[in-house]
Order: structure tokens, then C-alpha cells, then sequence
């Protein structure tokens, strides 16, 4: 089901007006993460935040880390944007949709930049290291159906 944009215009998804809608709420104090010079974001930009003792962990569970910036408190892995679409995050994990984190004591900054011109941390392999530590079984959002 969607809505109609103006008169013959674009169909809208409900999907879409709440990818909107968060566009919309910004934190009254936030740092928005400054992509390295020279790297590219063409798929979009967001952020996982992971307390810092658990990050420490992360490194040597995932085949290839992007850009991780540090605030004191946590740890935030730039990810493509649109990487919680059909994911729950496990607990502690914060998400920050276009790579807005909250404020901290400590401005963020560059601990560990990727390799290569894209600044992303694959989503999926982040996403299942963080349930294997957090002991949180990984949940899908959307039901699994076979089409015959």
C-alpha cells in the first residue's frame, strides 16, 4: 500500500515515508562523523555504535573494518546507509542513521580507517560478531516465504 505523491507523481511505501521521517529527527547535540578525505560514500553513510570493550573484541572477528571512530564510550563503525532495513540490532548497540551519533564527553574521532576508498564495514558480518558476543540470537524482521 502506498501514497500517491501530487497528481500522477511517484508512489510512496510506507517504507519510504519513515526513511523520511527519520530524516526529519535530529538529536538536539549530535557530531555528524566526517567521512576521511579521498573516500567515497556511494551507497550512503550511517553508524553502529558498540561500547568500547565489546569493539576491542570486534577486530579480530570481522574480515574487513572500515572507518571506526572513537568517543570515549563507544565505538562507531560507519556502515552503508540503511543497514538496520530487516535487522535488530542486539543490545547495546546504538544505530545512527546518516552517521549522526549522540553527543559524548569526547568528539568522535578516527581510530581505525579502511582500507581502500570505501569507509564501510560490511553490515552482515558485523551485524552476526555483535550477536555472537552480545549472546543474542540473530532475529530477522521480515518472514522468511518461499515463492512457488
Amino acid at each position: 500500500m502506498g501514497v500517491r505523491s501530487g497528481s500522477g507523481g511517484q508512489v510512496l511505501t510506507l517504507d519510504t515515508l519513515a526513511r523520511l521521517g527519520r530524516g526529519l529527527r535530529t538529536p538536539s547535540a549530535a557530531h555528524k562523523l566526517a567521512v576521511p578525505e579521498g573516500m567515497t560514500v556511494p551507497l550512503g553513510c550511517d553508524a553502529v555504535g558498540v561500547p568500547a570493550a565489546l569493539s576491542e573484541q570486534l577486530l579480530s572477528r570481522l574480515p574487513r573494518v572500515g572507518c571506526v571512530y572513537a568517543d570515549g564510550t563507544h565505538w562507531w563503525w560507519l556502515v552503508p546507509a540503511d543497514s538496520d532495513y530487516a535487522l535488530e540490532w542486539p543490545t547495546p548497540v546504538q544505530y545512527a542513521t546518516g552517521a549522526v551519533v549522540p553527543d559524548a564527553p569526547v568528539v568522535p574521532s578516527l581510530v581505525h580507517r579502511g582500507e581502500g576508498n570505501l569507509p564501510y564495514t560490511p553490515p552482515i558480518p558485523l551485524y552476526l560478531a555483535l550477536c555472537r558476543l552480545t549472546g543474542t540470537t540473530p532475529t530477522w524482521s521480515r518472514p522468511v516465504s518461499s515463492a512457488g
